[in-house]
């Protein structure tokens, strides 16, 4: 019999019994998150099911695709509510009767804490499991810090839950945390699996029974690697002390772990995390979403330097044919060169096996220099260097050779796509796709809609992005879009803290202190100089006259230091060995402050911090006014997943909020006092602060 809650709203939980066994099912679609519902509902069953003298043993596992995957993102944020998750897996463990948790798909977070809470864990073949709290600023709040030391030991606990990574169901079996992985349908298994316990073949225990077994050097190993690795965040750190107390009894350390936990709770960094966690989601509502997006079972590349081939093999590792074009054989060697470096990087790296390396090798890239072999391509993207009239030609012949109805899309960082859309007889099939170095690795993707952009290329844009598992943010036309309009902006701020008397590395050193992947120098070091020259170049006829201008990059492009690709740039890149900074720059630098009549000051690494995220929001802000970026959250996006802004902080708009709109104009204007052209207040950001509000809002709108 199958017995569901008779309130209005069926219970995700319901209960079939098969002679003294009871069946507990999970069914709270899309990924059976742990929500209220389900919290109540488990709680409610096993109180029942531990009363009754007709059940023998109880059987826990989920319908659909998974296992619990996680808590419900719905309730972050919002007040707790009863059942908590600890008092659900206190009385899943507390059952006198055999209690069996199947898992399959991935069992997560709360999930597998409710499966630690039961005497036994069988998976199905490819279930992964894991405790990622961490990620979201937190640490395992139910019991997680306690019971898998007992069941993997500290070490191996250690290792998941401060990396928060899944492990796959054999790792999980030789480490203790599965008891079984067997073949079948969760619920034919869980049954199997209860029978098998009540005829003492599956050994049954609670895991709060087990002991620890002491290992301080564990911790201290973690302890320090930490410090080193993740100095700045908070919960990580907290994790160590909360695994550490798995050594004491288990109410002790639960006690511990449930302190540990509200003390994350009430760390900024949580809601940092937890504001860019829903920022990679937000991205995906756009004006375009009921479109349908069209197919694409073809790619074409144009362009097969460093950007064209990671493009490439991006394409060619999300499963589709590419077809690369480059202008003469040499280059179209190079290209093909370096994706069969990137790809054997990726069987390194256990992304892609050789079997399959070998077959795209063979099949699926097709180099040439004929445009014409584009004729049936479904998608074009053209990655060619940063010139107009370069990309002007290339879409004028793209628009005689490509198929009707194939998409047509450009790379550029910079340019106006709709000058680049006008040259073709088809511009609601043009687009930019602005994929960010190493494409194949870096998750941003900016989807730059042009004004006859049609809305179901959009669409498409946002489904390839899905294919090749990246984060697509919406972005109007502007020099630069989202990303590189802002930081065009923050990167002036950081020539003049430069010119005016710090030096880059001291810089990049403040910045990677506050918690981004790379310093500007070093970043700009990293991209190459030649495009920041370029793009310089480009601007320098419409430059406004009143604007201080730095020249210290120009001069170094002028001696052919580009960064990485020459050896030299702003730090020196010997090969194999770490960067160092280049001391003929500290030499332009200072010849350039005696030019300029400058006498150098000393900035405090809070002051370097101050001035470039406050230049970084004021032009966030002005992207936000100008209709460039949808909302503030797509900012955050953007500045998270492709320019290593830290995602403890959530972004920059959020970044904005933690400091708040009064304090970032008294800024503005205090900084003005220096240069007033380039400090200026922006008129949303002063009405927010005369009234109070907040980026969120605009969010939440």
């Amino acid at each position: 019999m199958t017995d569901n809650s008779t309130q209005n709203t069926p219970s995700p939980i319901s209960i079939e019994m098969v002679d003294d066994i009871a069946l507990v099912a999970i069914d709270n679609p899309p990924v059976n998150a742990s929500s209220q519902a389900v919290r109540e509902g488990l709680k409610a069953a096993f109180e029942r099911l531990a009363a009754d003298p007709a059940v023998k043993a109880i059987a826990l596992y989920a319908k659909g695709r998974t296992f619990i995957a996680g808590a419900d993102i719905k309730e972050f944020g919002k007040p707790p509510r009863d059942p908590s998750l600890p008092e659900v897996c206190a009385t899943i463990e507390g059952t006198e009767k055999p209690v069996i948790a199947v898992l399959h798909g991935t069992a997560l977070g709360g999930g597998l804490e409710i499966a630690l809470a039961a005497h036994a864990r069988i998976a199905l073949p490819g279930t992964k499991i894991g405790l990622p709290e961490v990620n979201l600023g937190i640490l395992p709040g139910a019991g997680g810090t306690q019971r898998a030391p007992r069941l993997a030991g500290i070490r191996a606990a250690l290792d998941m839950i401060t990396s928060g990574r899944h492990v796959p169901a054999g790792e999980a079996k030789d480490l203790g945390l599965l008891d079984r992985i067997e073949e079948g349908e969760p619920r034919d298994i869980a049954l199997a699996m209860a029978k098998k316990a009540l005829a003492g073949s599956l050994p049954t225990r609670r895991t709060s029974e087990l002991s620890v077994t002491p290992d301080d050097a564990a911790v201290e190993e973690m302890a320090e690697t930490l410090k080193r690795t993740q100095p700045r965040l908070f919960s990580p750190h907290k994790c160590v002390e909360a695994v550490a107390a798995s050594t004491r009894p288990f109410a002790e350390g639960v006690k511990r772990e449930r302190a540990l936990f509200l003390e994350c709770m009430e760390s900024p960094q949580r809601a940092g995390l937890i504001h860019a966690f829903f920022a990679e989601r937000a991205v995906a509502r756009i004006p375009e979403k009921g479109a349908e997006p069209r197919a694409i079972a073809s790619t074409g590349v144009i362009g097969a330097g460093t950007m064209g081939a990671g493009i490439a093999t991006a394409l060619l590792l999300a499963g589709l044919p590419v077809t690369l074009v480059e202008r003469d054989q040499e280059a179209l060697d190079r290209g093909r060169a370096t994706i069969e470096g990137n790809l054997a990087a990726a069987v390194e790296r256990g992304k892609l096996s050789e079997e399959k390396r070998a077959a795209i090798l063979a099949g699926a890239l097709t180099p040439t220099t004929d445009m014409e072999a584009l004729s049936t391509a479904d998608l074009v993207i053209e990655a060619a260097f940063e010139d107009m009239a370069v990309k002007r030609e290339i879409f004028t012949t793209l628009d005689r050779v490509a198929k009707p109805g194939a998409m047509l899309a450009t790379n550029t960082s910079y340019l106006d796509i709709d000058e680049i859309a006008a040259v073709t007889g088809r511009p609601a099939d043009v687009i930019g796709l602005h994929f960010f170095s190493p494409a194949h690795i870096m998750r941003l993707l900016e989807v730059v809609v042009a004004q006859r952009t049609a809305a179901e290329v959009v669409a498409t844009g946002f489904a390839l992005a899905k294919k090749l598992r990246k984060v697509a943010v919406r972005a109007g036309v502007c020099d630069g879009f989202i990303g590189n309009r802002i930081l065009a902006h923050y990167r002036k701020a950081a020539d003049y803290l430069v010119m005016d008397g710090a030096m880059p590395e001291e810089v990049d050193r403040a910045l990677t202190g506050f918690g981004m992947a790379m310093g500007p120098f070093a970043v700009s070091d990293m991209a190459g100089l030649d495009i920041g020259w370029a793009a310089r170049k480009r601007q320098a006829p419409t430059r406004p006259a009143d604007e201080r201008y730095v020249p210290i990059a120009d001069r170094i492009c002028e001696q052919g230091w580009f960064g990485r690709k020459t050896g030299r740039g702003y730090y020196l890149h010997p090969e194999g060995g770490k960067p160092t900074p280049n001391t003929d720059v500290a030499e332009i630098i200072r010849d350039e402050r005696g030019k300029a009549g400058i006498s150098p000051r000393t900035f405090t690494e809070e002051e370097i911090v101050a001035r470039f995220t406050t230049a970084m929001i004021a032009e966030a802000t002005r992207v936000l006014e100008d209709g460039i970026a949808l909302r503030p959250i797509d900012i955050d996006a953007v500045l998270l997943f492709g320019y290593g802004f830290p995602r403890f902080r959530g972004g920059p708009m959020h970044h904005a909020d933690t400091v708040g709109a009064a304090e970032l104009v008294r800024r503005i204007e205090s900084y003005a006092g220096e240069d007033a052209h380039f400090w200026r207040v922006p008129d949303l950001l002063r009405r927010m602060a005369e009234e109070g509000h907040r980026f969120a809002d605009m969010n939440e709108g």
